[in-house]
């Protein structure tokens, strides 16, 4: 008996029509012609959510927050920075101007 393959992405939409279109298990599995076992154990690590059905490379949306907050965070230092940088130069240009010492 030859062992078949299938790539992330087809599993993860063989998961989908499960999961996100209301497709039984039997049904799914003979729309895409794969034994309905296999499909069910992708369905039951999809619902437990494990990273065997995610694409590679993706990420989960608490992954994305917490990045994008971090990022927000930084960006809020870096114009802080900015503007220290800005007046400091300001003052030290006023400051080498002949006439304009107190």
């Amino acid at each position: 008996m030859q062992t078949k393959t299938y790539t992330p992405e087809f599993r993860a939409e063989a998961v989908k029509l499960v999961l996100a279109q209301g497709l039984s298990l039997e049904q799914a599995a003979q729309r895409i012609a794969m034994p309905k076992g296999t499909l069910a154990n992708w369905v039951s690590t999809a619902k437990r959510g494990n990273a065997g059905t995610v694409m590679p490379g993706s990420r989960t949306v608490p992954e994305l927050e917490a990045e994008v907050a971090r990022l927000r965070k930084e960006l809020a230092e870096t114009r802080m920075e900015r503007d220290v940088v800005k007046k400091a130069a300001a003052y030290f240009a006023r400051e080498s101007l002949p006439g304009t010492r107190s």
